[in-house]
């Protein structure tokens, strides 16, 4: 064979970079998703373990404020255990199964992603900055886009399909503003 002619590779064979063809991740979150619903009986979501985390702080910081405000009570109040929930297993098994991913793929690296009209200190101030906005979204709607997304559409919640028709309409439109921090 030489090197002009293409070669067959399986499904499951790393290509460029060291990632995984896209449709089988696709089919294997789905499946992950259908083994969610089975086993524990909801969805996926990641919003719903950072807000249990802030609320474990903030009882453990002022206990008497959380007993206070229903809000936070819900999660945290009285003998509530806001960390024994099956969301802050998911969320540390994500980042355990990203961190073993990318070492075995060997493209761990700790860096700082950005284009070259920014400084490391700008990308981090504006992730920092669009990611409280996300969170804070993410509370307003009582979900973020993994639980919107990928649980509501799902189960073919008309909310949820507007509300990732509205993610894509809104990085559409500002991807022409912030295009210029990446090329």
């Amino acid at each position: 064979m030489t090197p002009s002619e293409p070669t067959q590779r399986s499904f499951m064979q790393r290509g460029k970079g060291g990632y995984v063809n896209p449709y089988v991740v696709g089919v294997g979150l789905g499946l992950t998703l259908l083994l969610a619903f089975y086993v524990v009986g909801r969805g996926l979501g990641a919003s719903g373990a950072m807000f249990r985390i802030v609320a474990w702080t903030a009882d453990e910081v002022a206990t008497e404020h959380v007993d206070d405000n229903a809000y936070l009570a819900e999660y945290a109040g009285g003998n509530k255990k806001p960390l024994h929930d099956w969301l802050i297993y998911e969320i540390v098994g994500m980042m355990v199964g990203g961190l073993l991913s990318a070492a075995q793929a060997g493209r761990l690296r700790f860096t700082i992603e950005r284009g070259p009209h920014i400084t490391d200190r700008n990308r981090l101030l504006l992730a920092f900055l669009g990611g409280g906005i996300m969170g804070f979204g993410a509370r307003l709607a009582r979900g973020c886009t993994s639980g919107q997304g990928l649980t509501g559409g799902a189960t073919l919640a008309l909310g949820s399909w507007g509300f990732m028709l509205m993610v894509f309409v809104g990085a559409y439109a500002l991807a022409y503003f912030f295009r210029k921090q990446w090329i």
